[in-house]
């Protein structure tokens, strides 16, 4: 296992990032695409950008990845960010995962996506059609599921125990 963790200005070259993943004992690759959309809480977004405390958001994510590989019996995984401006439609970040089975593979990837929004020191502007500015996505925010402004509390996953 070679956890990957990487925050990076260069655009994300998902099949190379899955191809590093390959693993004749796995039955599952599961992966994530978040890409900027041209849209947040009504308001039309022309682009963005990250910036982040790097060392922090390394060190943290890989212990998110640890932490999430030894939960689900994971094989693999690796997380890349992007920091610096982004366009409408790049990809923002990706989350690849491998497992023995399809079920361990999607939670670990939907537990790694989650927690790396929470946990890693990385906050997000965007650039409004209307020429406004705004830093988005605060990190209390980021922790619970956003309806209307009101903050709800998701339960969490179950621990996943692979089936003999």
């Amino acid at each position: 296992m070679a956890l990957t963790i990487d925050i990076t200005e260069a655009p994300i070259d998902a099949d190379f990032q899955k191809q590093r993943l390959a693993n004749p004992q796995a039955g599952a690759l599961v992966t994530f695409e978040g890409w900027v959309r041209n849209h947040n809480e009504g308001r039309s977004v022309a682009a963005l950008a990250y910036e982040c405390y790097e060392a922090l958001a390394r060190s943290e994510g890989l212990q998110v990845l640890q932490e999430t590989a030894q939960r689900y019996a994971l094989l693999d995984a690796a997380c890349i960010h992007r920091v610096g401006p982004l366009e409408i439609g790049e990809m923002a970040v990706w989350v690849g995962v491998v497992a023995p089975h399809r079920e361990a593979a999607f939670m670990g990837c939907k537990a790694i996506i989650d927690q790396i929004k929470v946990r890693l020191p990385i906050w997000k502007q965007e650039w409004y059609t209307d020429g406004s500015v705004a830093w988005v996505n605060c990190r209390q925010c980021a922790r619970h599921h956003h309806d209307d402004h009101h903050h709800h509390h998701p339960q969490k996953d179950p621990v996943y125990v692979p089936s003999a």
